[in-house]
C-alpha cells in the first residue's frame, strides 16, 4: 500500500481521508499543531512513497538518501527554496508546488501591510485600545497618501502583478524590476514601466518584494541598496525573508532613512530581529500571505492531486522545473 506522509496536520483532513479510501493510500501525519522536527519527518518518510512538505521542512540530499522509496515531494507552498532541486533530480524524485492558487490572497496581505504602515493602522488601534483616544485632533497619527505615488515591484510574476493591480486601483503608478519584460498586454493593463534595480530604488515611494529566494537574491536589499531608497519610502516584503538584510533594515529605520516597513516573512523565521519588534513604524505579520480558508483548502487539494498523479504514473499538475 503506497504511503503518503503529511509533514504536519492540515485543516482539510477529509480530502486526504477520502483519497486514502479511494486510492488505497496509507496516510500518516507526522506533527499536529506544530512543525515537524527534521528527525521525526525523516523517520516517517523512510518507507514513504509521497511527502507533502511545508516551507519549514528542509528536503536535501541527505534527507532523500534516507528515503529510498520516495517518488514525489509536494511542497505546500508556491516557493521551494527548502527543496534541493538538483538532489531530487539525481534521485529521480518529482517535486511540485502550489502556484497560482495563493496569488490573490498574498497580494491582499501585501496591500494590507502597505495600508497598515502608510496610515499608521497599528498605532491607531493600539492607542484606542489603551484608552488614549480622547477625541479628534488635526495632528493625530498623520500618515501618507498613496494616490499618485510610485509603486515599485521587485519581481513581476503572478503575485507581483496581482499586487500591482491593487496599487492601480489606488491610483498609484506602477514601476517594476524583473529579469524579463512582462507581456505587452500586462504592461498596458497596469501602465507598468520597467526599470533597472537602481532606478527603481531611487523612484519608489513603495517598494514591494515579490522575487524568489535564490543565491542571487539573498540580501538583495542590503545596507547599500536600502540607502538608495527615499527617506519617505515604505518597504513591503511578502516574498522570502532573507531577500532583506534585517539588521540593515533596522539600522535604516533607526536612522530615519525609511518611512516604515511591512513584513510577513523574516530572515531567520520564525525568529524576528528584536530591533523590528520594538518599532511603531513597522507592521509585522506571522507569515499569513496565503492564510485564507479558500486558499489553504485549494493548496491542500493541489498538493494531494500532484502526489496521486505521480503515484499513478502520470504527470503532476504543477511540477517544479
Amino acid at each position: 500500500m503506497p504511503k503518503l506522509v503529511l509533514s504536519r496536520d492540515l485543516p482539510f483532513a477529509p480530502s486526504f481521508d477520502l483519497a486514502a479510501a479511494t486510492r488505497g493510500l496509507e496516510v500518516v501525519t507526522v506533527a499536529t499543531g506544530r512543525s515537524a522536527q527534521p528527525e521525526e519527518l525523516r523517520e516517517a518518510c523512510r518507507d514513504a512513497h509521497a511527502l507533502i512538505s511545508m516551507l519549514s521542512d528542509r528536503v536535501d540530499a541527505d534527507f532523500l538518501a534516507a528515503c529510498p522509496e520516495l517518488r514525489v515531494v509536494a511542497n505546500y507552498a508556491v516557493g521551494y527554496d527548502n527543496l534541493d532541486l538538483a538532489a531530487a533530480r539525481r534521485a529521480g524524485i518529482v517535486l511540485t508546488n502550489t502556484p497560482d492558487v495563493l496569488t490573490e490572497a498574498t497580494a491582499d496581505i501585501a496591500f494590507a501591510l502597505l495600508l497598515g504602515v502608510a496610515r499608521r493602522v497599528r498605532e491607531g488601534e493600539r492607542l484606542l485600545r489603551a484608552g488614549h483616544f480622547h477625541g479628534w485632533r488635526s495632528d493625530m497619527l498623520l500618515g501618507s497618501e498613496l494616490h499618485g505615488r510610485v509603486f515599485g515591484l521587485i519581481g513581476m510574476g503572478r503575485i507581483g502583478a496581482a499586487t500591482a493591480r491593487r496599487a492601480r486601483g489606488f491610483g498609484m503608478r506602477v514601476h517594476y524590476c524583473n529579469r524579463n519584460p512582462v507581456a505587452p498586454e500586462l504592461a498596458a493593463e497596469l501602465s507598468a514601466e520597467r526599470r533597472s534595480l537602481d532606478e527603481l530604488l531611487a523612484e519608489a515611494d513603495v517598494l514591494s518584494v515579490h522575487c524568489p529566494l535564490t543565491p542571487e537574491t539573498h540580501h538583495l536589499l542590503n545596507a547599500e541598496r536600502l540607502a538608495q531608497l527615499k527617506p519617505s519610502a515604505i518597504l513591503i516584503n511578502t516574498a522570502r525573508g532573507p531577500v532583506v538584510d534585517e539588521a540593515a533594515l533596522v539600522d535604516a529605520l533607526s536612522r530615519g532613512a525609511l518611512r516604515g516597513a511591512g513584513l510577513d516573512v523574516y530572515e531567520h523565521e520564525p525568529r524576528v530581529h528584536p530591533g523590528l519588534l520594538e518599532r511603531d513604524d513597522v507592521m509585522l505579520l506571522p507569515h499569513l500571505g496565503s492564510a485564507t480558508t479558500e486558499t489553504r483548502a485549494v493548496m491542500a487539494e493541489l498538493a494531494l492531486a500532484n502526489c496521486l498523479a505521480v503515484l499513478a504514473g502520470e504527470q503532476p499538475k504543477t511540477p517544479i522545473g
